[in-house]
């Protein structure tokens, strides 16, 4: 959802150029096969390989299609084993990309762009991070927002200028309530 509220509503209004990287949840994690979510770590760890097959043959480009293309099978069509050639079919990529799934030679690019990020937002977070530039040109980092629905434009861009403004206060760190309800996902993009 963090996604899709900064794709459709920040990013056209502020003028903001994404680029995606990769957190993997097994290895941030660290998970073995006996924990209970290792099945569904380890495939969308497989994913995150593929993306990054991409990535090296292509560029950073691509890998924002790819990325919807598994979203929207994985949360709109609630598909969580699918073919990832098909996947990279339906985006206009090279289906042999789909074998870097299986390859662990990915995971060193993995890490090293995981690392970027946990190093900007910390230790003690998850997914969505968010870097930018504070007004001082210094990279900072968000662990989030979490959110379960996108807001309209205009509370949209409430929100995002409210992360930006926090982001230039040195010693700002963190907020966080509770969640009550489960995102909502809206149509099939």
């Amino acid at each position: 959802m963090t996604a899709r509220w900064v794709v459709d509503e920040v990013a056209p209004q502020r003028d903001l150029r994404i680029t995606w990287q990769p957190i993997s949840l097994l290895f941030k994690n660290e998970v073995d096969e006996s924990h209970e979510r290792y099945d569904v770590y380890y495939s969308t760890h497989r994913m995150l390989r593929v993306m990054e097959s991409v990535r090296a043959a292509l560029g950073d480009a691509p890998v924002g299609d790819l990325y919807w293309e598994y979203g929207r099978r994985i949360h709109h069509d609630q598909e969580r084993e699918f073919d990832i050639a098909d996947a990279l079919t339906a985006v206009g990529l090279d289906p042999t990309h789909a074998t870097a799934a299986d390859d662990e030679a990915w995971d060193v690019p993995i890490r090293d762009r995981m690392a970027v990020g946990i190093e900007l937002a910390g230790e003690d977070i998850g997914t969505p991070i968010i870097a930018f530039d504070d007004r001082r040109g210094v990279k900072q980092a968000y662990f989030g927002p979490v959110i379960t629905r996108v807001p309209d434009t205009e509370d949209s861009l409430a929100m995002w200028d409210g992360l930006v403004a926090m982001m230039n206060i040195e010693g700002f760190w963190e907020l966080k309530r509770t969640r009550t309800e489960r995102p909502e996902f809206g149509p099939r993009p």
